[in-house]
């Protein structure tokens, strides 16, 4: 039967004849989806087309009109029918009882009914007084009566709805918001609220609300797509239940999946979560546009008056190469190349997060449309930005879900797509498995302080449950996905072996703590034999922490926290044994010697700045991973101040130390002095290097005191103050007195920021202590720093001392 015959039979026997062919539809009258729901609106408009025609023959100046969803044509088996009766204040009486000829028999029929009798002003007023009200007045549809009253109506709330949008929008911003609160977002949650929670069928109403007032628009690709199969979720949901619900609860799953027919209740969970996702997303950026316009309107009449009437200018800011800060967001720079650069993705992505600002949804497509797929393995440059990506904190959720709704993720990461919307039925968990692998890895970043490898925590974050896209055990499936991922994005064959391990075992801490005897040696050697060592330890005994912090509030306790502490503290006696001694010093290369000499006979510092090109894809030897960024190769004669002169020059010139190494050489014989080879690995935050010969005349100037290096340090930040979004976790610096036998070892952990090397070599000069060597490198957005220092006679510093430098130390860093 088709919707035609369904609506004829309605005309022809009433209202029962309605009830009958309205049964008839929802059963097997029509296709299901949009056909089907448009088919029931056609057919109910017909029905309460007939009631009005009854009651108010000989009546003018009324019309009956749908509104909210059944405007929009749009009625699922269960939905109210929302109802206008307008009127141009004729015989109050006539109206009254035309009201009770089309309510009654809805009622009769066990419909449920939203309906109200008034005027064209009385519409307004409420409208105005009552955003649910202008919300479904703005999908007013005619259905019988006076069309010129509903024309007039509809041409009057719009007009209205614009002209009010500056005011009303931020009221329904923060409605919105505050309802998301109390209904949590549908992306995550196993009983959602298909109607009322984030992401679900009110915000998408809303997104169209927001574009009629022609304020601001939202994001379409996809969102039609994503509205249509949450409807569709409710269409099955009504027919299973035979109720008038939106929650989608766990015990109506199963059939509401087959209903649709779909495989099972997970397949329909995460059709309701991409679609959740794509309607959150998109409310996101029409939020942030809207709120961008307004702050735009607000500004720009004082921006005229300052400039005289000019036009005012919109302010850039550089972040990276190729990304820029505008209006609140991170666009691409006008001399970006996406189609040249594959690693512009990542670095947009890890500058957003670090500076806590969105991504805008304009740069984001142009680099999904334009980027060309990393070579694998990935260059240096894209591992590290991944890194500080991860690391960011907080502020990575949203930038990751940016490049997420664009599909770049899944481009980088393809096994990304096993684990994205992924439901854990598990009451422990509050979120996907794709949201729990980036809250690990937002946890983790508030522990690296707490490891020697923060870009191994962070990366094992990311990866843990990579496996519960795969059947069977998932820490086994995981290593697997790991160790072949580690690869693919360039760590070499020791640090793959980490990680994979990481994965392997990320629950054995909290597992063995919880249920085998720690007393028992057999116990604790097992875990000894599963780490191998204490470095992994220490990375594994982060990870478990993070991995429950990010599961839920119930995965995570003191006593658990205890225990696992207490297991770690046994485990680590047992691989007490496993420390190397301190590395000793590499023989000069020629060119070191070279430059060395060059330095004693001239008596001031000699560098080489060397560009290193990585090799071919494909022809990197496995576990050598390629360098990043180019080799600064600096020979001073020994003196006093020589690491914060270097550090500062160089942060002055915007070079990124991500690899340094300072020692004392030792000369050929017959040649007297003392030379500091400082053996430097440096990038440019943005922009070309400088020439070696700038870099050369201010050293030799702030060696002898005639550069003022943190006065000019302090005159750009305060000129272009850096945008910093990320709350990291305060440096810690810590003393190993049992490290080095010919020095005091002080080791600082840190947020890397410009002069961050700087302003340490100036404290440990100003603390009278000589810097032997040093051991610098950066993973990420963390500075993992090594000092050997000794005091003026060449010794080490005894214990108080020690810590007293390393208290006033960390003292600077933190203010």
């Amino acid at each position: 039967m088709t919707g035609t015959d369904v609506r004829k039979d309605a005309e022809d026997s009433g209202p029962s004849g309605y009830a009958a062919a309205r049964l008839r539809l929802l059963t097997a009258g029509a296709p299901s989806g949009p056909p089907r729901r448009s088919a029931l609106a056609e057919l109910t408009d017909d029905w309460l087309t007939g009631l009005f025609a009854a009651g108010a023959e000989g009546m003018r100046g009324v019309s009956l009109i749908a509104v909210g969803g059944y405007g929009r044509g749009e009625l699922s088996p269960r939905s109210d029918l929302d109802l206008l009766l307008l009127h141009d204040a004729g015989d109050s009486q006539a109206v009254a009882a035309l009201a009770d000829r089309i309510w009654y028999p809805v009622w009769d029929l066990g419909l449920a009914l939203d309906h109200s009798v008034r005027t064209p002003a009385e519409a307004r007023k409420t409208a105005g007084e009552d955003l649910k009200v202008q919300l479904g007045l703005l999908d007013a549809r005619h259905i019988a009566g006076d069309l010129g009253l509903t024309a007039g109506l509809r041409t009057a709330v719009l007009a209205d709805w614009r002209n009010q949008a500056p005011k009303r929008l931020p009221e329904l911003q923060e409605l919105s918001a505050e309802r998301a609160e109390r209904q949590g977002e549908l992306q995550y949650l196993l009983e959602p609220d298909l109607k009322e929670a984030r992401g679900g069928l009110r915000d998408a109403t809303i997104l169209r609300a927001v574009a009629a007032s022609w304020l601001a628009d939202a994001p379409r690709e996809g969102l039609d797509d994503a509205r249509r199969r949450l409807l569709d979720v409710r269409d099955a949901l009504h027919l299973t239940t035979g109720r008038a619900t939106d929650r989608l609860a766990l015990q109506e799953q199963d059939q509401v999946a087959a209903e649709l027919g779909l495989l099972d209740a997970d397949t329909l969970l995460r059709q309701v979560y991409e679609a959740a996702r794509v309607i959150s997303y998109a409310s996101d950026v029409t939020w942030r546009e809207v709120g961008r316009v307004l702050r735009s309107r607000a500004v720009r009449p004082r921006l005229r008056a300052m400039l005289g009437g000019g036009k005012p200018t919109t302010e850039r800011s550089p972040l990276a190469e190729g990304v820029v800060e505008q209006d609140g967001e991170v666009v691409l720079a006008r001399a970006a190349r996406p189609e040249r650069d594959p690693v512009l993705p990542l670095r947009a992505a890890a500058a957003a997060a670090q500076a806590g600002l969105p991504l805008s949804l304009h740069a984001v497509r142009r680099m999904a449309a334009a980027v060309r797929p990393l070579p694998t393995p990935w260059p240096a440059e894209a591992r590290e930005q991944l890194v500080t990506l991860l690391g960011s904190g907080s502020p990575t959720v949203d930038v990751w879900e940016a490049l997420e709704a664009e599909g770049l993720i899944t481009r980088l990461l393809p096994d990304w797509e096993r684990v994205r919307c992924r439901p854990q039925r598990n009451a422990v968990h509050i979120w996907t498995v794709d949201r729990h692998l980036i809250e690990t890895a937002v946890r983790a970043s508030e522990f690296t302080r707490r490891v020697h490898r923060p870009d191994l925590l962070l990366v094992a974050a990311l990866l843990h449950d990579i496996g519960k896209g795969w059947p069977g055990d998932h820490s086994v499936a995981g290593e697997i996905i790991a160790r072949d991922v580690a690869g693919r994005i360039g760590f070499d064959r020791d640090d793959v072996t980490v990680l994979s391990t990481l994965v392997r075992h990320h629950l054995l801490l909290v597992d063995t703590a919880t249920r085998r005897d720690l007393e028992d040696p057999a116990t604790v050697r097992s875990v000894a034999d599963a780490v191998g060592s204490q470095g992994t330890l220490e990375l594994l005994h982060a990870l478990t922490e993070a991995d429950a912090l990010a599961t839920g509030p119930a995965a995570w306790s003191s006593w658990r926290g205890s225990l696992v502490a207490d297991l770690v503290k046994r485990v680590a006696a047992v691989l007490a044994g496993d420390d190397p001694d301190e590395p000793e010093a590499a023989a000069p290369t020629a060119e070191q010697e070279r430059l060395a000499l060059e330095a004693i006979a001239t008596g001031s510092p000699v560098l080489a700045l060397r560009a290193q090109t990585e090799p071919p894809t494909g022809e990197q030897p496995a576990g050598d991973p390629e360098p990043l960024g180019v080799e600064l190769l600096i020979a001073v004669p020994d003196q006093p101040g020589v690491l914060p002169a270097v550090a500062g020059v160089l942060a002055m010139h915007r070079l990124t130390v991500r690899t340094a190494e300072l020692r004392a050489l030792d000369l050929p014989d017959g040649v007297d002095g003392s030379v500091l080879l400082l053996n430097w690995r440096v990038a440019a935050e943005y922009g070309s290097l400088p020439q070696a010969a700038r870099l050369r005349a201010d050293l030799v100037r702030a060696l002898d005191g005639s550069l003022d290096i943190a006065g000019r340090l302090a005159e750009r930040d305060a000129a272009y103050p850096r945008r910093r979004g990320v709350v990291a976790p305060p440096p810690r610096v810590s003393v190993h007195p049992a490290a080095s036998r010919l020095a005091t070892v002080i080791e600082v952990r840190a947020q890397d920021a410009p002069g961050l090397l700087f302003r340490i070599g100036r404290a440990l000069e100003d603390a009278s202590v000589r810097v032997r060597s040093a051991h610098v490198s950066t993973l990420g957005a963390n500075a993992v720093d090594a000092f050997y220092v000794t005091g003026p006679e060449g010794a080490p510093l005894p214990r108080e001392e020690a810590a007293s430098v390393a208290r006033k130390l960390e003292e600077t860093l933190r203010g």
